[in-house]
């Protein structure tokens, strides 16, 4: 029986989780659920699948919870308690499902309590990918990709050498604005942003796919889970999103990894790696697509791709940079603070303020990462 616990749990990521936990409940023990302030589902959650563990964003929280859970579960809260959540269970592998930075602590602790992780926090890798990649060798820990994309090119990847890939592709969907020009984004509302022809996704991840952002994310991401230089990853827009992404060889063969866009499947392959099981899924039929499309990424549409490359490339503190206002901007926007194209302005604005340092350790990143989140909230 596979032992996990999830962080996020009331989240897209994790609720779907739950879904393929649910279906084999003789193959799963959940050990324990984190979530932030959404008390309701988590409650039901925890009666349904009786973590050991369950964590929530405040004490306040958590002691309403103790009050409606059965006797002898652990309530924790708060970031020492995601911590407790992601290292201080039975669970051999956290799927880590938490939006943003604050993933970071808990996994870097499951990271060392030889957890397996079963990665859907982009942002960890992101802002510590240094950090994160090396801990985890050391201790022999494996990082398996949720992320649609990701999961496309580690399962391209299978057998093969790495000294034989040429580069890597990452297909974008366009996001909810994919067919308007930037004349047109003028004045576009949140419920406009929210709504994405394709995916099933948390607010945040949905507006950063319309900005391209989270493109920009993963691009970072996989230079550090599969050890790239960034001008061998590559992003294609691809509205179907059918082709999660490929890999190209030396040879100029490609190998690409296709299915209807259900996270569901990532997700699970991540859970049961290297053995597939059977998912709850639809099949995949080409004869009734009988077509798919292809963009070339244009830069000067998506402004977004471009900072996360420049930031990627420049590395150390930059790429943190980029992330926290993304993550602040994006906020504000949701909020009905700013409009929609003062997103990409805002990040513009504080990469071009900021003097990229060193970022040796946690504390460095989360100092950079609270300087950038002030400077996005003041402009």
């Amino acid at each position: 029986m596979k032992k996990i616990s999830i962080l996020g749990s009331t989240g897209s990521i994790g609720t779907q989780t739950l879904d393929i936990v649910g279906r084999e409940p003789d193959r799963y023990s959940v050990e324990g659920l984190a979530a932030g302030s959404n008390l309701e589902l988590l409650i039901e959650q925890a009666k349904t699948f009786r973590p050991k563990t369950v964590c929530l964003a405040t004490k306040t929280l958590a002691g309403e919870a103790k009050l409606r859970l059965p006797a002898g579960v652990n309530v924790v809260y708060g970031d020492e308690g995601l911590i407790e959540a992601a290292a201080g269970t039975d669970a051999d592998t956290v799927v880590t499902a938490i939006v943003g930075s604050r993933g970071l602590p808990a996994t870097l602790a499951a990271v060392d309590a030889g957890k397996t992780i079963a990665l859907a926090n982009k942002e960890t890798l992101v802002t510590a990918g240094h950090i994160v990649m090396r801990r985890a060798a050391e201790r022999g820990v494996a990082i398996l990709p949720v992320d649609s994309e990701h999961s496309a090119i580690f399962q391209c990847l299978n057998g093969e050498r790495r000294v034989d890939v040429n580069q890597i592709t990452l297909t974008a969907s366009g996001g909810s604005f994919r067919d308007r020009k930037r004349e047109e984004l003028q004045g576009v509302t949140v419920a406009e942003a929210l709504n994405h022809p394709n995916w099933s996704m948390g607010a945040k991840v949905t507006i950063d796919s319309a900005t391209m952002a989270n493109k920009g994310l993963e691009v970072i991401e996989a230079h550090w889970l599969f050890g790239l230089p960034y001008d061998r990853i590559k992003v294609l827009i691809h509205p179907e999103s059918i082709i999660h992404s490929y890999v190209e060889f030396v040879d100029h063969s490609i190998i690409a990894q296709l299915g209807l866009p259900d996270m569901r499947v990532p997700i699970q392959y991540a859970l049961t790696y290297p053995e597939r099981r059977a998912t709850p899924t639809d099949a995949l039929d080409l004869a009734k697509l009988s077509a798919l499309h292809f963009r070339e990424m244009d830069f000067d549409r998506y402004p977004c791709l471009r900072y996360a490359y420049e930031s990627g490339r420049a590395g150390k503190s930059a790429p943190t940079v980029f992330n926290a206002a993304n993550e602040t901007a994006v906020a504000r926007f949701l909020a009905g603070e700013i409009a929609f194209l003062e997103i990409e302005a805002i990040i513009a604005t504080v990469l071009e303020r900021h003097e990229i340092v060193e970022v040796p350790d946690v504390t460095a990143i989360s100092e950079v990462d609270a300087w950038a989140r002030r400077t996005a909230a003041g402009i």
